[in-house]
């Protein structure tokens, strides 16, 4: 039977962040509603007939860099080239950008073979402490969202501005606080209720300080309880941070590009956005 690939719906969307869980990749429960408005084509899916049987997210956030997620083909059908032909598909609609992708260590060799260099590895960091609201942490809000594009674009290395402008909106599920001195935004984080426990990401700070009063009251706004975060390697200061309050690595992806690399601020990043859109 002939694989035909088409654009998702958000239903299809939803379809894939189930197979993520099933992976143990632990979405969050609103993943598929922001995801989906970033770039609607580019989340592709294969079909057998009407059997959907493979995945893949390739978000372009600007002219000149995309990155590739959810590469994902059912257990069943693996081994057959379905999944080779959907990644085709997505490389395709990326055209002549530079392209990230975080993935797992067991894969990276078959990266390798695809063009894709290693930048880094990425630790996601598990465990549970109180929360504390700290005074200079508050809700952002409509009016800070430019304050915090910008930094997301100093930060990240890229404009991801339709990606951002969604992902830190208030929802039920997913809640964002920003840190306020001297009445200037220096930083902000994000927190989100997944399959199983919370997630924080991004979590952009200048230093270790203002990122555990960010990771106290994220925790405290939301009553969370199993929490975890995605620190980049680079981020020697992030990682002392995590052990510091005995989280536990639990987790591990590797950061690698096609094309030219970004040069990011990995100092500043004390959590990830996620592992499906950079």
């Amino acid at each position: 039977m002939t694989l035909r690939i088409t654009e998702m719906t958000l239903d299809h969307l939803r379809i894939a962040v189930d197979w993520a869980a099933a992976e143990g990749w632990n979405p969050g429960l609103e993943d598929a509603e922001a995801f989906y408005g970033v770039d609607r084509a580019g989340f592709l899916m294969g079909w057998l007939g009407d059997v959907p049987v493979t995945a893949i997210s390739v978000v372009r956030h600007s002219d000149s860099f995309g990155f590739l997620g959810f590469y994902l083909c059912h257990p069943d059908q693996r081994g057959k080239g379905y999944g080779l032909a959907t990644w085709q598909a997505g490389m395709a609609h990326l055209g002549t950008r530079a392209v990230g992708l975080d993935g797992v260590p067991a894969q990276e060799s078959n990266y390798r073979r695809s063009g894709f260099t290693l930048s880094h590895y990425t630790k996601r960091y598990a465990g549970r402490i109180d929360g504390v609201t700290h005074p200079s942490c508050r809700p952002a809000t409509q009016a800070d969202l430019a304050a915090l594009l910008q930094m997301d674009r100093k930060i990240s290395g890229t404009d991801r501005a339709a990606y951002m402008s969604r992902w830190l909106s208030q929802s039920e599920t997913r809640q964002t606080l920003v840190f306020e001195a001297s009445g200037r935004i220096t930083a902000f984080g994000a927190i989100r209720t997944c399959k199983e426990g919370h997630k924080i990401g991004p979590l952009f700070a200048p230093e270790a300080e203002t990122a555990m009063s960010l990771i106290t009251s994220l925790i405290a706004v939301t009553d969370a309880q199993d929490v975890m975060i995605d620190i980049p390697d680079p981020n020697q200061v992030g990682v002392d941070l995590a052990r510091s309050l005995n989280f536990e690595q639990v987790f591990s992806c590797a950061r690698m590009y096609h094309g030219v690399p970004l040069i990011r601020q990995t100092s500043s990043i004390f959590g990830e956005t996620t592992f499906e859109l950079g």
